[in-house]
């Protein structure tokens, strides 16, 4: 099959990920995929990382030129069907078809839980632009079924899959020492964009509470943001910036999951499933989190992970200081984690259900 995915978010994280591990995957298997997105983004900067071949467009916001070169590119460069991602690509995708005879068909992915719009060119655009919507986990399915009214046939939850070859348990020695990471530290860790919905003030605020208890103890931060500022004078208020750890963001996470001792991410909204959460867990890491969009699709409190309400420090203090006077439950919670992700949650599920729903809806059928 000939593929397009279009993307107009400048920024990275888990989405821009998932599109380009998909697209790497599919290519794999034989198919022809390219992706639509601005120059200035980092997508289009990372694509040839991964493989997949970018063209640059000026689809970073709504208007006409956006719309006409998008229109323009379909026109010169017939292709299947048509994987959309974010709202403004998603917009200019759904009006340039609309225009054009026999267009090829549109696939939308929604990757976070927030909260779709309701309204008339709303509803036109998720009921009668897409073919098909997929979304990265139920919990995102049952909100647009219950919120807005859009029919269960036209979902298919796709959690994003994990490579599960390069993210498994690792010798925590060794990968603190080609991070040269102290070996003697308690790594409580985050992997996420700064974000202030990812929940790192919440981390913070739950360590200050256990650092005096547990003086070995440090927060390790993998990934960058918007947010980074802002962190940084919260925990200069908090005095406590000696003991957290920035990397920013690396391309080896598996190294640095691997050396840490405790995963959490106590985000409180917009979530998915979380690919970092589930490349912890398959790293083997206890991990802690919070009930918010599809995230209990991956944890299953007291059985692959510990989940604590959002917001709330005190409970996350709780759960970390729970998990460190018991090892067993850490063990225990890590086990069954890596297990837990194989049987849902790996690559090949992914990539057999995406190709599977291209080949239903594509131009070709």
């Amino acid at each position: 099959m000939n593929i397009i995915h279009t993307e107009s978010s400048c920024g990275w994280g888990g989405q821009e990920i998932r599109i380009l591990e998909e697209s790497r995957g599919l290519i794999q298997r034989g198919h022809n995929v390219q992706l639509l997105c601005p120059q200035e983004s980092q997508i289009f900067e990372s694509a040839s990382k991964y493989g997949v071949p970018a063209h640059s467009l000026p689809i970073a916001r709504k208007n006409f030129s956006g719309l006409f070169s998008i229109r323009h590119w379909i026109i010169e460069n017939p292709v299947d069907i048509i994987n959309t991602h974010s709202s403004t690509d998603s917009w200019l995708t759904a009006i340039a078809c609309n225009t054009i005879f026999n267009a090829p068909p549109i696939i939308r992915t929604r990757h976070l839980s927030t909260t779709v719009h309701r309204n008339l060119p709303t509803w036109w655009l998720y009921r009668f632009a897409n073919k098909h919507l997929v979304v990265t986990g139920e919990a995102l399915k049952k909100q647009l079924i219950n919120n807005n009214g859009l029919p269960e046939e036209q979902i298919t939850s796709v959690p994003t899959g994990i490579d599960t070859e390069r993210f498994q348990p690792q010798d925590q020695r060794l990968c603190r020492r080609e991070l040269g990471l102290d070996q003697d530290i308690t790594f409580i860790g985050i992997l996420a964009t700064l974000r202030d919905w990812k929940g790192h003030t919440v981390l913070f605020d739950a360590f200050k509470k256990l650092h005096q208890k547990y003086p070995s103890l440090k927060l390790l931060i993998v990934g960058d943001g918007p947010y980074r500022d802002r962190l940084d004078s919260y925990l200069d208020k908090l005095k406590i910036s000696d003991l957290v750890l920035f990397v920013g963001h690396q391309e080896n996470p598996e190294v640095w999951l691997g050396a840490m001792d405790i995963f959490t991410l106590p985000s409180w909204g917009d979530e998915g499933v979380s690919q970092a959460l589930m490349q912890a867990m398959a790293t083997g890491l206890p991990v802690i989190t919070t009930p918010i969009g599809g995230l209990t699709e991956a944890v299953i409190d007291e059985s692959t992970g510990l989940l604590v309400p959002p917001r709330d420090s005190n409970a996350l203090a709780s759960a970390i200081d729970r998990l460190l006077n018991d090892t067993n439950l850490a063990t225990h919670l890590g086990n069954t984690a890596i297990n837990h992700i194989h049987t849902y949650f790996g690559r090949d599920i992914m990539l057999d259900r995406m190709e599977s729903i291209f080949k239903h809806f594509s131009k070709g059928n």
